[in-house]
C-alpha cells in the first residue's frame, strides 16, 4: 500500500509545487520540503530534485542558481506551459473534489445518486 500511496500523492505533490512556483518568488527545494512537510507529507531530498527536475524537463518550471556553482540553491517559477497544466489540474480536482467529496457527503445525508445502467 505504501507505494501505491506514494503513486497517487506524486500527482498532488506536483499540484503543490506548481500552484507555488506560479507565486512571484517561486520555489526552491528546501522550502518545498518544508511546505509539504506542513501539510503532513514526508519527502526526501533524493524524491524531491528528481521531481523538480523532470518538471523542468517537461517545461512547466524554469529554474535558475541563485549563486554560482552547482551546489547553489536552485529557485524555480512556473512557466507558461506549467501555468496551463496548472489551470487543467485545478479544473479536474474541482471535479474530483465534486466527485469524491461533495456527492459522498450528500450520499451520507441521504441523497442518491442516479443509478447506472448496467452494460451486458
Amino acid at each position: 500500500m505504501k507505494e501505491a500511496g506514494r503513486e497517487i500523492l506524486l500527482g498532488f505533490w506536483k499540484a503543490h509545487i506548481l500552484h507555488h512556483a506560479g507565486e512571484p518568488q517561486g520555489v526552491h527545494g528546501q522550502w518545498v520540503l518544508e511546505e509539504l512537510r506542513g501539510h503532513g507529507y514526508r519527502l526526501s531530498p533524493g524524491t524531491l530534485y528528481p521531481l523538480l527536475d523532470r518538471m523542468e524537463r517537461l517545461g512547466w518550471l524554469r529554474g535558475r542558481r541563485a549563486g554560482p556553482g552547482a551546489r547553489s540553491r536552485k529557485d524555480y517559477r512556473l512557466t507558461t506551459a506549467g501555468r496551463a497544466v496548472l489551470a487543467v489540474v485545478r479544473g479536474k480536482l474541482r471535479e474530483l473534489h465534486r466527485e469524491l467529496v461533495d456527492e459522498a457527503e450528500s450520499g451520507a445525508r441521504g441523497r442518491s445518486r442516479p443509478k447506472r445502467s448496467r452494460r451486458r
